[in-house]
This record gives structure tokens, C-alpha cells and sequence, in this order.
């Protein structure tokens, strides 16, 4: 009996739990997820097959596809497009730069928002006739705060914001509409992001501090100096911070300066010799740098340091001209390379312009005390001499305001240094036994009488 009344009261907890309605919450997200899918007749999809690509690319990068399509769903839009040439050409190129850093992804996104209205605006609708009043309408942007876009006419154009509408209802869709217009549209809050991050990055480089003193009498460090503009070039010259031959050091020493270096030299090095090894031809110039010598190394360290470079960089036909005997002495490697580092920053056009006026230019290598010397020949600029010259073949490789990377077309080796020449060993002469002055006198009184011929002695 017991048992039939706990049958029956749990068949009635069954049919109650199933006469329950569902959970809101899983009701409202299956009308959401039904309402927000896009048909193939959208105004979304029409943007993205339609001739606005950079726009549509934009889209895509930003990562505002679910935005997008939960706001259609929603809401009947109007997007103005800016042409293509508009985000392409006519764009500040800094400015683009900034939109595509990864972590700019909000400002893009409040950019491309910006140009969308939750509302259908079609040609007929924009203010116009006798009244001419200007309409205000709040953007997808909700960052904007209260910046509206602002549709007005002016000379019988229709005028959205500071861009021209050059194609009304350019295309028309159920759930909206796309105006093509002809420039870009940009929030005041994206705009003070982008000055906000040039400014800070412009004033914020590098942190003014104390530049130190030489001593001319004993060439060593003082005590710090007053403070001096931010990235002054290095008190001491660059030969006093190079490294000691690798006879004496192998390890380069630690620079002039203080622990705070101004500059990233490691990674610019880094970048310099990869991407010598992306253009390809430079690979053995590469593997010096790196494998056979620390030169990579002391050059990051200089740079750090401040001073600035020019490498001149032998193509690898050139290196494989090397013979062994120039490459097995200790030293050797190094010894070449630094014949072909200008302790300058020099490019093509800066090279070029100087051999032009100047006709012969000598420049100052780290291979004390030998130069390079460089003239203009067919329409380039030629170092060196006679058949150990090299033409600067590949210019500007490698350009970023502190090294700067020239490829030539043959390995510069220095002149000989001039020999003395031996002097001829002295002629040994025999001279004649000087007779006394008063042998003399007698053997010419002899010779007066006729008796000189009886002594040998007077012959």
C-alpha cells in the first residue's frame, strides 16, 4: 500500500516538473542566437562582397563581424563608406601605422563604428529644401560619448560630417543602406589617442641625463656633466670604445658610457644582419659578423653606446674571392670588417652628393689610421683603387637612423703600407797610401836634377 502511494505522488511530480515553462535564460538566448543569424540578402554581406574593400578588410581585422551582426538584427543601419583611395592613398601613413597595431584594436574598432548609424537614412530623407536644417544622429560608436555625425547640404551636395556624399544609395538592402562618401570620417576620442601616443612617443624616447666629461690630459672620465639634450652623441670617440684586439681581450670591454643606454643596439644589429640574410647575396657578410668573430656584438654594444655606423657590405661573390692565406692569420676576419665600418652614418643619396661636389672623399674606417677612399665613376660611387676597388652596388640595404648598411660589389683591402727602400750597400774604395808632405818636397827636388828615377818610393 505504501508503496503505491510514493508511486503515485512521484508520477505526479513528473507531470508537474513538465508542465514548468522553460528557463528564461535559455529561452532568451535561443531567440537571440535565431535572431542574429545574417540571410545572404544583408546589408552586412553586401558590404563585404562590395567594392569598399579596404573598408570591408578593415572589418575583418577589427574583429566586428558579431558586433555587426548582432546590430542588424537589431536595427535597421546606414553605413558611410569612404572609397577605397580614401584609406589607401589619401591616408596619413602614421596614422594607418597606428590603426593596425595590435594593441590600437579599440581605436579601429571605434573608428569603423563611427561611420555607422542605427538608423535607415536614405537620399530622400537627408535634410535639404527650404529649411536646410542640420540633422545630428548618434553612431555604433559608443566611445564617441556626445560626438554625433552630422548630415547637412551645402551647394545642393549632400555632406556627411566633413565628407562629401559622391554615391547616394549606393547600395540598398532590406536591413540597410550604404552611402559612398569620399574621405574618412574620425572620432575626436580616436584622433586624441593617435596625438596622445605621437606626442608620448616623441618627447618619451630617450630620458635626458648627465653626459660625462674627458679629461684632455689623462683622456679619462671626469665628473658628471650638467644635463645635455637627449641622444648627444658620445663624449669619447669611437676608438676609445672599441675592444682591444683579440690578442689582448677577446671579450669586447664595457663602453664609455653609463648603464642607461639610449638605444636598443643589440636588436638593431639583430635586424641589420637578418635582414641582410632576407635579401639575399650576404650570407658569408652575415656569418663573419656573427659565427667568426663577436663583431656583431661590439657593434651592438656601440650603438647602445650611441655612435652610429656605416657597413660596407662585400656581396658573397666578392667574399669568395678571399683566399685562405688573407683569412687564417689571427685577427684577420676582424681586421677586414673594420676596413669596412665608417664610424659615420652615410647613405646612397648622402655618399653620392658628396663624391659629386667634392670629386675624391675620404672617409675614416674603424681600421685605424687607413681610409676608405670613394669618387664617383658611372653614375655610382666607387672605393678604393685600381683593382681592389668596389662599386657601391645594393645601396641602402639597411636604414634606421644609426646604422645604415651599403652593399658593394668587392672586398676593400687597404693599401700596403709604403716600404722604405733599402739603401745599396757603400762601395768599399781602395784608397792610395798618402805619402808625408816632406817625401813629397824631396822626391820633387829629385825629379828637378833627373834622380827621382832611382827611388820607387816617388813613383
Amino acid at each position: 500500500m505504501v508503496s503505491q502511494i510514493y508511486g503515485v505522488f512521484f508520477t505526479f511530480l513528473a507531470i508537474a516538473a513538465s508542465a514548468l515553462p522553460e528557463n528564461p535564460s535559455t529561452a532568451k538566448a535561443a531567440a537571440s542566437n535565431s535572431s542574429s543569424q545574417i540571410n545572404s540578402n544583408s546589408v552586412l554581406v553586401a558590404l563585404l562582397d562590395s567594392h569598399y574593400t579596404e573598408l570591408s578588410e578593415l572589418v575583418e581585422k577589427a574583429l566586428l563581424l558579431q558586433t555587426l551582426e548582432e546590430a542588424v538584427s537589431k536595427h535597421n543601419i546606414s553605413i558611410f563608406a569612404p572609397r577605397n583611395e580614401a584609406l589607401e592613398r589619401d591616408l596619413d601613413p602614421e596614422f594607418k601605422r597606428f590603426l593596425l597595431e595590435p594593441g590600437n584594436l579599440k581605436s579601429l574598432q571605434n573608428l569603423i563604428l563611427f561611420h555607422m548609424i542605427p538608423s535607415r537614412i536614405e537620399s530622400k530623407h537627408w535634410p535639404a529644401g527650404v529649411q536646410k536644417k542640420q540633422v545630428h544622429h548618434a553612431s555604433l560608436c559608443r566611445d564617441a560619448g556626445d560626438e554625433k555625425i552630422r548630415l547637412h547640404e551645402k551647394n545642393g551636395e549632400r555632406i556627411v560630417g566633413m565628407a562629401r556624399v559622391i554615391k547616394p544609395d549606393d547600395i540598398i538592402r532590406p536591413d540597410g543602406i550604404i552611402h559612398g562618401i569620399e574621405r574618412l570620417l574620425v572620432p575626436k576620442s580616436v584622433q586624441q589617442e593617435f596625438n596622445a601616443r605621437r606626442s608620448l612617443r616623441a618627447t618619451s624616447a630617450v630620458i635626458p641625463e648627465g653626459a660625462p666629461e674627458v679629461d684632455p690630459r689623462t683622456n679619462r672620465l671626469k665628473k658628471p656633466a650638467p644635463p645635455v639634450a637627449a641622444g648627444a652623441p658620445p663624449v669619447l670617440p669611437i676608438y676609445n670604445a672599441l675592444a682591444p684586439g683579440p690578442s689582448l681581450a677577446p671579450a669586447p670591454a664595457p663602453g664609455p658610457g653609463g648603464p642607461h643606454h639610449h638605444f636598443d643596439g643589440e636588436s638593431q644589429v639583430k635586424d641589420f644582419i637578418q635582414t641582410l640574410l632576407h635579401y639575399g647575396g650576404y650570407n658569408e657578410m652575415a656569418d663573419i659578423l656573427v659565427n667568426l668573430t663577436s663583431l656583431a656584438t661590439e657593434m651592438g654594444r656601440l650603438v647602445s653606446e650611441g655612435y652610429v655606423l656605416t657597413v660596407l657590405a662585400p656581396n658573397d661573390e666578392a667574399m669568395a674571392k678571399l683566399t685562405t692565406d688573407q683569412l687564417s692569420e689571427p685577427g684577420a676576419p676582424e681586421q677586414i670588417m673594420y676596413y669596412h665600418i665608417i664610424p659615420e652614418y652615410q647613405t646612397e643619396e648622402s655618399m653620392y652628393n658628396s663624391v659629386r661636389r667634392f670629386g675624391k672623399v675620404k672617409y675614416d674606417t674603424l681600421r685605424l689610421p687607413h681610409q676608405v677612399v670613394a669618387e664617383e665613376a658611372d653614375g655610382s660611387v666607387k672605393f678604393g683603387h685600381g683593382e681592389g676597388s668596389a662599386y657601391l652596388f645594393d645601396p641602402d640595404i639597411y636604414t634606421d637612423g644609426r646604422i645604415s648598411v651599403q652593399g658593394i660589389d668587392g672586398v676593400l683591402l687597404p693599401p700596403e703600407e709604403s716600404k722604405a727602400p733599402k739603401s745599396a750597400p757603400a762601395a768599399k774604395i781602395v784608397s792610395k797610401p798618402r805619402r808625408g808632405k816632406l817625401l813629397e818636397v824631396a822626391c820633387s827636388v829629385l825629379g828637378a836634377v833627373g834622380q827621382d828615377s832611382h827611388f820607387s818610393t816617388c813613383h
